[in-house]
């Protein structure tokens, strides 16, 4: 593995990490290359364990001996691994690449894998979460990391929901995002139709006239369960809440309404496991 001591913060060769808190930049730069961002030893062992492969690292030289066997278990000869290059800085020299103070440990620049078929993703789950719309990156990973958790099985995206890959809900998520099956529909609300051919009670997660409780859900008893959670603020769209099968609600006490997105799904998932 070459490591590679960088001083000069515009270095051509650190392109995958400049601007990392540039939302808009990221999204452009991490298509574009076919990448996300990995950040902390932890973060980073589980991608790696996950089977994704590393472009690059990055980090101060004191965290060289920690990270040495990620590195080492990560780019093995056999595959051209042998090949990533090891970047080294100051931390002053980090800052100005990425944006922020790099304390958790190292960044790595990893190849984004392609997104699985959703038969593939859906296949023998018992449980499947559906986040549509969910733009708030800090919520996806917390409901990532709650699937993870308490066994969800599978986890769908619509086209309109944050990328579960960018580096603040991988971060959130504590890595569990590569832990959960997870991809993205083409097709919304269209794809509950498809669920519920393959056997699925949709059940829309919503304050709604017709809901009945999550403890009536449960009761049901029902085999197969896609539950859709839908963003803060306005919530589910009402073509949704039509074709779903179910309307739950989480019953709430002390005149509170409604829980976060991300509170609600660990609650649905644990009454449910």
């Amino acid at each position: 593995m070459p490591l590679i001591r960088i001083t000069d913060p515009t270095d051509d060769r650190l392109l995958d990490y400049t601007g990392l808190t540039d939302l808009a930049l990221r999204r452009r730069l991490e298509t574009e290359r076919g990448l996300y961002m990995a950040e902390s030893t932890n973060v980073i062992t589980r991608a790696i364990r996950a089977g994704h492969r590393p472009r690059s690292f990055l980090m101060a030289e004191k965290w060289l001996g920690t990270m040495a066997p990620v590195i080492t278990g990560a780019c093995g000869a056999d595959d051209g691994g042998s090949d990533v290059p090891v970047f080294v800085a100051e931390e002053p020299v980090l800052e100005a690449i990425t944006g922020f103070h790099l304390h958790r440990g190292a960044l790595a620049a990893m190849h984004r894998p392609p997104l699985r078929e959703v038969a593939d993703v859906v296949a023998g789950a018992r449980r499947v979460a559906v986040f549509d719309g969910m733009v708030d990156h800090t919520n996806l990973g917390a409901a990532f990391r709650s699937a993870a958790a308490l066994g969800v099985d599978a986890v769908l995206m619509t086209p309109t929901s944050a990328d579960p890959l960018y580096r603040r809900s991988v971060r959130v998520s504590m890595g569990t995002v590569f832990q959960v099956p997870w991809t993205r529909l083409d097709s919304w609300p269209g794809a509950i139709e498809e669920a519920q051919r393959l056997g699925y009670t949709v059940a829309a997660l919503a304050l709604s006239d017709d809901s009945i409780s999550l403890d009536e859900y449960v009761a049901e008893g029902h085999e197969r369960s896609a539950f859709v959670f839908g963003p803060e603020g306005h919530g589910l769209a009402p073509r949704v809440l039509q074709m779903a099968d179910r309307v739950v609600r989480i019953p709430m006490a002390a005149g509170v309404d409604s829980l976060n997105v991300a509170a609600s799904a660990a609650v649905v998932f644990y009454a449910t496991r």
